[in-house]
C-alpha cells in the first residue's frame, strides 16, 4: 500500500507542476528532474521511468564463531566471580549500511573481555567489557570503514538449579559495521 501511494504521488507531482507559469522558468537552463522522498524506495525520472529499490540482502549471509571463558572465585570474596573471555566471530555476505549506501560485507573479529559477577544464592548477575579487533572485505567504493578496534559491552544473569545453569545475556559491539553481531542469547550449561 505504501508503494502504491508513493507511486501515485510521484506520478501526480509532475502533472501539478506542469500547470505553473512556464515563463518564469524559461531563463533557467534545462536540467533533468527526479522526484523522490528521502526515505522512499521509489525514484521517478523526468522521462517517466520509475526506479524501485531497497536495501541489499544476501542469500548466503551467516555469522558463526566461538567463545572461550575462564574464571575463578577469590577465596576471601565467595560471592564475587572474576573471569575473562576470548571470542572469535566470522560473518559472510552480511548487509550493512554506510551513509546512504547499502552493501554486503564479509567480516572477521577477534576480541577479549573482562567479566565480573556477583552471586546471590542461586541467582547471579554479571557484566563484561573489552575490545574487539575486526577486519572487513567488501566490493565497494573507498571511504567505507573496513577495519578497526571497537569497544564490547555486555550484561547477563544466570540461575543455577542443582548442576544445571540457565543464562540470559546481551552483548553489544560499538561499531555500526558490526551491528549484526549485537546479540541477545539464552543458554543452558551443565558443568562437569
Amino acid at each position: 500500500m505504501k508503494r502504491i501511494a508513493t507511486s501515485l504521488f510521484c506520478c501526480l507531482l509532475p502533472l501539478s507542476a506542469s500547470h505553473a507559469n512556464d515563463d518564469e522558468y524559461d531563463s533557467y537552463p534545462a536540467s533533468p528532474l527526479a522526484y523522490t522522498a528521502p526515505d522512499s524506495e521509489l525514484l521517478q525520472l523526468e522521462n517517466g521511468v520509475i526506479l524501485e529499490g531497497s536495501d541489499l540482502s544476501g542469500l548466503d549471509a551467516y555469522s558463526s564463531g566461538f567463545r572461550i571463558t575462564a574464571g575463578f572465585t577469590p577465596w576471601y570474596l565467595p560471592q564475587i566471580d572474576i573471569g575473562a573471555e576470548i571470542a572469535y566471530r566470522e560473518s559472510d555476505e552480511v548487509p550493512i549500511a554506510s551513509g546512504v549506501d547499502s552493501m554486503l560485507m564479509n567480516t572477521m573479529s577477534l576480541g577479549g573481555a573482562l567479566v565480573a559477577g556477583m552471586r546471590m544464592g542461586t541467582f547471579s548477575i554479571y557484566a563484561k567489557s573489552g575490545l574487539t579487533e575486526w577486519r572487513g572485505e567488501t566490493h565497494s567504493p573507498k571511504g567505507v570503514d573496513d577495519s578497526g578496534t571497537s569497544m564490547l559491552h555486555g550484561v547477563g544473569a544466570s540461575v543455577r538449579v542443582n548442576r544445571l545453569i540457565s543464562r540470559l545475556e546481551y552483548e553489544r559491539i560499538d561499531a555500526p559495521t558490526l551491528s549484526h553481531l549485537n546479540q541477545l542469547s539464552a543458554s543452558l550449561h551443565l558443568p562437569f
